[in-house]
């Protein structure tokens, strides 16, 4: 009898520290988090949970700029993970976002702790939490309350905070860069789970409307759970085709084989799971009512860096992996395209809440980079990555800037009926959304035309035609959604029977990530060059 020495025969994957360093930043200021939350003392908890997640977040930006700085793609982890340009790019994105959020999360959070306690006996007991006029935070005192029980209501008026949402925020940060780096398929699951555990969670923390965030969380959770099963299914059907779960490896084998029915299968299941993520039709309908009942942080930040790293990882699958079944695919994703782009816009336009009329918006947007990925190019991957980019930043803005504007009893004034008026009343915070709503719109001027622009003209240099004329109606009837909130902002006077409405005067940790927004919508509309070059640079995928 032989015996075989498994050890020698071993080869240990080769580990690149320093590739890693970007995603190794972020998990590990998590960890640190979670450790935070355990031993540090309540009243300091808050602080320094804000600086570590900055501290971290900042970091790891520099350790992506670095990488990219050095021009070289590579592979790690024998070749799980791949740090190309479109994974840099993301990783940028994705990084800066996540300052963002966690910034509009310690919103109100750095005044002293323990005012509420002495200021208990003013706080009106209806409000939910009882401290609605004292802290403007959007995350509930208490998780594992029942929503609206008494112990909700002693632990908002002692002024607990919800400080988990730090390291729950750098942990789905860490996975979404992950999501988009990975290199085969095994890694690309474990990736999707540890940004989408977090989030489903993050959902059912809002303060108000508690029991509308749980059903939102909640609902998300189990169509999670099926796609990812659909996923899985996918990836044992590819390791079936090919005998290997690397994204470049599958599609070698695929390109040189007989039959590829296995093959097609995978990649139709494959398919359910990240369209799901990036809330196409029919795969998109949690959508409106998850991003309605989260916390706003958490829906900003979903509705950017979620859709930045979802984009990515379903380009690198159809590119990398399934390029040799585009004759498959691309009439699929024709389908989903147009279903998206229409059946979202006819969606929003009928809706009387701003927030899930934003959730449709997300949804349109969808199909409008779907048209890039159809397009099977480096203009049309580099028009995604541009459209991800600016997108996102006024995603997050217009997001932001709902949550300071309150009805009466300190809930989110989401209405249209609420919004009437106020761009007279507060003409800066009415220049501000609508400067948002004519990105998404794709008016002139804004990066929301130019990402249009650029995606459109990748779609129609591929022959897809079509879908560009579906693009384009499309817009111009989502431009009568966006249009009619400026009209009720600037030129609609408010009813006498409509409760009146307060802007909150926001705190510098959220002034700061809507002028950032701002910034970037209005400067790379104006001035886009560079934002292009960028996006340019970081094609191709590495194969």
């Amino acid at each position: 009898m032989t015996t075989v020495n498994l050890a020698a025969t071993m080869v240990a994957p080769s580990i690149d520290y320093r590739a890693l360093s970007p995603m190794l930043i972020v998990l590990g200021a998590a960890v640190v988090a979670v450790l935070v939350e355990a031993f540090v003392p309540q009243r300091w908890r808050s602080r320094t949970q804000l600086v570590l997640a900055l501290i971290g977040l900042v970091a790891a930006l520099v350790a992506v700029v670095a990488l990219a700085a050095s021009g070289n793609d590579r592979t790690t982890m024998s070749g799980a993970v791949v740090l190309d340009g479109p994974t840099l790019f993301s990783q940028g994105v994705i990084v800066v976002v996540a300052v963002l959020t966690v910034l509009i999360c310690s919103e109100r959070r750095l005044d002293n702790v323990w005012a509420p306690v002495a200021l208990a006996s003013s706080v009106p007991t209806s409000a939910v939490g009882g401290d609605a006029d004292l802290v403007a935070d959007p995350f509930t005192p208490a998780a594992s309350t029942v929503p609206g029980s008494d112990a909700e209501l002693v632990a908002g008026r002692a002024g607990s905070l919800t400080t988990e949402v730090f390291p729950l925020t750098l942990f789905a940060t860490g996975g979404m860069m992950l999501f988009g780096a990975s290199g085969d398929l095994l890694t690309m699951f474990i990736a999707l789970e540890v940004f989408s555990l977090p989030l489903y969670i993050l959902c059912g923390l809002a303060r108000r409307r508690r029991l509308l965030s749980q059903e939102a969380a909640l609902k998300y959770f189990l169509l999670g759970a099926f796609a990812s099963a659909f996923f899985l299914f996918g990836a044992s059907f590819i390791y079936g085709a090919t005998g290997t779960l690397s994204l470049a490896g599958a599609g070698k084998s695929l390109a040189s084989a007989g039959d590829t029915t296995l093959g097609v299968i995978g990649l139709a299941l494959l398919a359910v799971g990240l369209l799901f993520k990036i809330g196409a039709v029919p795969f998109g309908s949690w959508v409106p009512d998850v991003y309605q009942g989260a916390p706003t942080p958490v829906t900003a930040f979903m509705a950017s860096a979620t859709k930045v790293a979802a984009f990515v990882a379903l380009a690198r699958v159809f590119y990398v992996t399934f390029d040799s079944l585009a004759d498959y695919w691309r009439p699929a994703l024709w389908v989903v395209a147009i279903a998206t782009m229409v059946i979202a816009t006819l969606m929003a336009v009928s809706q009387d809440d701003i927030k899930r009329m934003f959730a449709y918006s997300s949804m349109v947007h969808a199909g409008f980079l779907l048209l890039g990925v159809i397009a099977l190019s480096e203009a049309g991957l580099a028009a995604v990555l541009f459209y991800l980019a600016t997108y996102a930043f006024s995603a997050f803005g217009g997001f932001a800037l709902l949550s300071v504007v309150r009805d009466g009893v300190g809930r989110e004034a989401t209405g249209f009926e609420s919004w009437a008026g106020l761009g007279r009343r507060r003409p800066l915070v009415g220049a501000l959304f609508a400067l948002f709503l004519l990105a998404f719109a794709g008016i002139p001027l804004t990066t929301g035309f130019v990402a249009k622009f650029v995606v459109f003209a990748a779609a129609g240099s591929s022959g897809a035609w079509g879908l560009v004329i579906v693009g384009v109606l499309a817009s111009a009837v989502a431009a009568y959604f966006y249009l009619r909130v400026i009209v009720a902002m600037f030129f609609t006077d408010a009813d006498d029977d409509t409760p009146a409405v307060e802007v909150r005067q926001p705190s510098l940790a959220t002034t700061l990530p809507i002028a950032v927004c701002a910034i970037v919508t209005l400067g790379f509309g104006i001035a886009p060059q560079w934002l292009l070059h960028l996006a340019e640079s970081a094609t191709p995928f590495l194969r």
